[in-house]
């Protein structure tokens, strides 16, 4: 069956992996949902609607919504606790029920060792108004819902032409330090395509064999 796929967030990096694999494995017809639609490039009319709009705009958002039948969120933003309210209760109305969430490595303080610390120190674990501490309470948000999601923690990205990952559930320890892009990008395709496999699921993502005190790159 054909879905309507809102990607909120198009221009980004990760999204346009999926969006890459969406319109590779799927037929899937996407809602490319952003503020700066110009940013968008090689659209394919026949797959594709650009919608400008912005998150904390519960107008916006929920005309949006109410023509989709999956939401994925690939934001980055201060007041993402906010858009993280606005997007579930634009569903709730809409009676739209997953929502693929990208959310951040050591949210849950999941990280074991040196490079928990150091990706403590990084991000300001512990400090509620930190990068993390926002990012914590969005996902707070999404898994107090109703909604069949799936929560996406990634590893410090990087930019390889490479799909090679694993995972971990809430609760268990992170492993590696990095994944790609690519990767996680792919991962949301096939959360998409098979919902039942990861409904309600809060999910690490990094690289095997890349554990380490910090990311080998950085």
């Amino acid at each position: 069956m054909t879905k309507q796929v809102l990607i909120l967030g198009a221009t980004g990096k990760i999204a346009g992996h999926a969006i890459t694999a969406l319109l590779k494995k799927t037929d899937d017809h996407l809602l490319l949902f952003t503020r700066h639609p110009q940013n968008l490039t090689n659209v394919d009319d026949t797959r594709e609607t650009v919608i400008k709009g912005d998150t904390l705009k519960p107008a916006e958002l929920n005309a949006a919504v109410a023509k989709a039948d999956v939401v994925y969120a690939n934001l980055r933003n201060p007041q993402i606790e906010q858009q993280a309210q606005n997007i579930v209760k634009a569903m709730d109305q809409n009676g739209v029920k997953q929502l693929v969430w990208i959310s951040s490595i050591g949210i849950y303080n999941e990280v074991p060792g040196k490079f928990g610390e150091w990706n403590n120190e990084m991000l300001g674990g512990g400090q509620e108004d930190s990068y993390l501490g926002t990012y914590r309470k969005a996902a707070d948000v999404v898994s107090a819902s109703d909604l069949d999601y799936t929560i996406i923690r990634p590893a410090w990205l990087t930019d390889k032409d490479e799909v090679d990952y694993e995972t971990t559930k809430r609760g268990e320890s992170f492993k590696g330090t990095e994944v790609s892009r690519k990767s996680i990008g792919n991962l949301v395709e096939k959360i998409i395509a098979h919902p039942d496999k990861y409904v309600r699921q809060d999910l690490g993502v990094n690289k095997p064999h890349t554990a380490d005190d910090k990311p080998a790159w950085y």
